[in-house]
């Protein structure tokens, strides 16, 4: 141990130290499957750097030791099967590198497969995900500028995605509400896995799963797969990567955020089970008592974990998850000279904790059938509490609310491959919520706490799909299903018909259709939010309220300008309807401009809207150690208001124009053991709307007070913000480290957040979004 400690410091210390120049070298190695089954596939033939050959053993498993570190290239082939070639791969001395790969039957009858290297870098993991959706690597996570590894601030990069806010990680998919994503986690749906994570929204402050445990996956964006239900706009299909199962390797990290350290490595030699476990903890509430950073105490520590437990004969098993604790509170100014605004007198405290833990189970019957079971319990709790002081500092309680829910889910898939040409996938998702809500605010006339919301209970949703695709020539892939779901909670249920196809013009440019049918469950506080009439009487006016469901249409076309450079050219179509909106025509209020917390006040399922864009994405794949991803998108999206006019809806900032670039540089002399790193990603994009502020209500009330009846008439100025990553990778014998500096908005761009009424002042006044923020981090592999 002791030993280990002085290698650790040793490699600290020395990073930035010249050392005489050495060729260091990694194993790496794999593991090759078919794509549809996840049967193994032996006496594969892969190739290293058109020098080096071995063949897969009866465990689909290869493995190429001594390689140099820097960018090489793979080539797999097997007869029967397209080849499959990995270009720049990245082989550090830190780590081995391992390789997951699945591979696609070839339907030519031919005697044997025609070798070439025509490899969609941007082709989704999910076969059945023909449009709108793309896979995102760990790497460009990493190396993504202020994206922190955290897959959301990532997605920005990509066409139609948008920011909502700075300070967390939410995102507008195509003018849709940020609550509209669905999350899952190895094949499961999950909570959202953030940390600082309001009710109902899918984002937060910072992401709970660290990238040491993400494995390459898909984000999809519209007309989704049959098998991905209860979402309107987008869908984060997160995979896990399994632990070294032949060496026990480390990571540590230090940084602005916090301290992470991960351990992974195998149970005994020769078994193919691992283990890989990531701790982090946030060192920001010190560093706010050393500096003044924060008006908020900002604390936050997660756990995630995947242990993988194969047998010989009976298939595999595997334990999983992610457990998070956030919080942050803040004190009311000391001094009563300071109370000019009414938070200077508040104490409030946040808190927000996830917790979601699985086990899975998978088998292969035969090299046909593929089955998994996943059972996952999770529990999500948000609690928040406001005291205001008088001037004697005495505390009264002036708002408080608690968010508790349990969940139960067990997930079923089948895959069964019928022949080259044709596969099937279906399954069950059922789900059981236990939940407590409450939720009490001051009367502002009686100044007492009244209860909007005060429930616990259970219940309980269904879903069930089934998918079939159909590879009728090497040009026309067609995918065909149906999802279902049904709400026990209200009887209230959705068939749902999705379909594509994709055509390939020439070997080098394709088009593509995509429809689909999506609905999504309500905030269950939503459904049991109380009204209290004239009289007395309480009643639950949401109680029935139905699904909200969307219509989306998606056509693309994709062309291969040169083996490393792509154009992809998507336009849409979506209608929603059964949107939950309110009753009063003057408030023109409907859940599609909604971003976080839940309702209460009485809805009605007469809801409408429609989005509709166009998004062109250049990217130049890694090579050369340079990459380019450049996007367009031009859009439009509104809704109908309860005065039934046509509105802007919030997000509606019409155009999104983003940069993101990046190239890393070997140092001379180095023999690659040092290289330097410059990331950039710039953003540009139409202000979100708003709604114009009463002054004389607001002054009336002395609160902030909006015009509903023009709702979201006014847009703020357009956003603009640039970041920037600098990164020095250094390789060792057998270790690497890396240290980065993200700046966030490095121009320091006064980005507008919204408005409000300033009570002291009695004007209205315009808040910003985040200035130039600097982090820097430290890892070190070994």
């Amino acid at each position: 141990m002791k030993k280990r400690f002085y290698k650790i410091t040793f490699l600290i210390l020395s990073s930035g130290l010249s050392l005489t120049a050495q060729q260091f070298t990694q194993t790496v190695r794999g593991n090759i499957t078919d794509k549809v089954s996840l049967y193994p596939l032996q006496n594969v033939t892969v190739v290293m750097d058109d020098s080096l050959a071995t063949e897969t053993d009866t465990l689909g498993n290869f493995s190429f030791p001594n390689i140099g570190i820097g960018q090489h290239n793979i080539l797999i082939k097997y007869e029967g099967y397209k080849t499959y070639p990995l270009k720049n791969v990245t082989v550090n001395s830190g780590k081995e590198l391992i390789l997951n790969i699945g591979m696609d039957e070839d339907i030519t009858e031919l005697e044997s497969v025609v070798i070439g290297e025509k490899l969609d870098k941007n082709k989704p993991l999910n076969s059945m995900s023909t449009v709108s959706t793309r896979v995102f690597s760990v790497e460009e996570t990493q190396k993504y500028a202020a994206a922190v590894n955290d897959p959301a601030r990532m997605s920005t990069a990509f066409a139609g995605v948008i920011t909502t806010d700075d300070g967390n990680n939410g995102i507008s998919i195509r003018g849709n509400s940020p609550t509209g994503i669905l999350w899952r986690l190895e094949g499961v749906d999950v909570p959202n896995p953030n940390h600082f994570a309001n009710v109902g929204t899918s984002g937060g402050g910072v992401s709970i799963l660290s990238s040491q445990l993400l494995n390459n996956s898909d984000f999809s964006t519209g007309a989704f797969a049959s098998e991905y239900g209860n979402a309107l706009s987008g869908v984060f299909d997160l995979k896990l990567r399994k632990g070294n199962n032949q060496k026990r390797e480390y990571t540590f990290r230090a940084g602005f955020l916090g301290l992470d350290a991960a351990i992974e490595g195998p149970f005994k030699k020769g078994y193919e089970g691992s283990y890989l476990v990531n701790y982090r903890y946030s060192t920001l509430g010190i560093i706010s008592k050393i500096i003044n950073l924060f008006d908020a105490v900002t604390l936050f520590q997660d756990l995630s974990y995947n242990v993988y437990l194969p047998t010989n004969k009976y298939g595999k098993f595997s334990l999983f998850g992610f457990n998070g604790l956030s919080s942050q509170t803040t004190e009311a100014k000391s001094d009563t000279s300071l109370w000019d605004i009414r938070f200077n007198r508040l104490n409030t405290e946040f808190n927000s904790n996830t917790f979601a833990n699985g086990v899975s189970y998978s088998i292969n019957t035969n090299k046909k059938l593929h089955l998994k079971t996943t059972v996952m319990l999770s529990r999500t709790l948000n609690a928040f509490n406001v005291d205001e002081l008088n001037l004697q500092k005495t505390p009264n309680n002036v708002y408080n609310e608690s968010y508790a829910q349990n969940k139960i889910s067990s997930n079923t898939v089948i895959n069964y491959k019928i022949n080259a040409r044709n596969n099937v996938r279906a399954g069950f998702i059922v789900n059981h919520f236990n939940f407590k809500f409450i939720q009490k605010q001051e009367n502002d006339s009686t100044k007492k706490l009244e209860e909007a919301l005060n429930h616990n209970g259970s219940a309980n949703s269904l879903q069930l799909y089934g998918q079939w695709q159909n590879r009728l020539n090497e040009k026309t892939t067609f995918n065909t299903g149906l999802h279902s779901m049904l709400l026990l909670l209200n009887n209230t249920a959705s068939l749902e018909p999705r379909a594509s196809v994709k055509y390939e013009l020439t070997p080098k440019n394709s088009l593509s259709f995509g429809y689909g049918l999506h609905s999504q469950i309500q905030n269950l506080a939503v459904y049991y939010t109380k009204s209290t009439e004239a009289n007395g009487a309480t009643s639950m006016p949401n109680k029935n309220l139905k699904l909200s469901k969307a219509h989306h249409f998606v056509v693309g076309y994709d062309k291969s300008i040169r083996p490393h450079l792509r154009l992809k050219l998507e336009t849409y179509y979506q209608y929603l309807f059964n949107l939950p909106q309110g009753n009063i025509k003057s408030e023109n209020f409907n859940m599609v401009n909604f971003q976080d917390g839940y309702i209460t006040k009485a809805l009605n399922s007469n809801g409408t809207g429609r989005n509709y864009g166009l998004e062109l994405t250049v990217e130049h794949f890694m090579y050369k150690n340079f990459y380019l991803l450049s996007t367009a998108s031009l859009y439009d999206s509104k809704y109908k208001g309860t005065d039934g006019q046509m509105h802007n809806t919030k997000y509606n900032g019409n155009f999104a124009f983003t940069l993101t670039t990046g190239k890393d540089f070997q140092l001379k002399n180095s023999k690659k053991n040092r290289q330097l790193g410059f990331n950039i990603k710039s953003y540009y994009s139409g202000g979100f709307r708003t709604t114009p502020i009463d002054l004389n209500q607001s002054i009336e009330k002395n609160e902030t007070v909006y015009n509903n009846q023009q709702a979201f008439t006014l847009q703020n100025k357009d956003y603009f913000r640039t970041d920037l990553r600098i990164s020095l990778k250094r390789n060792y014998r057998n270790a690497t480290t890396t240290l980065a500096l993200d700046i966030q908005n490095v121009t320091n761009n006064k980005n507008i957040g919204g408005q409000e009424f300033d009570e002291e002042t009695k004007t209205i006044k315009t808040w910003y979004q985040s200035p130039l923020i600097p982090i820097l981090s430290y890892k070190l592999e070994f």
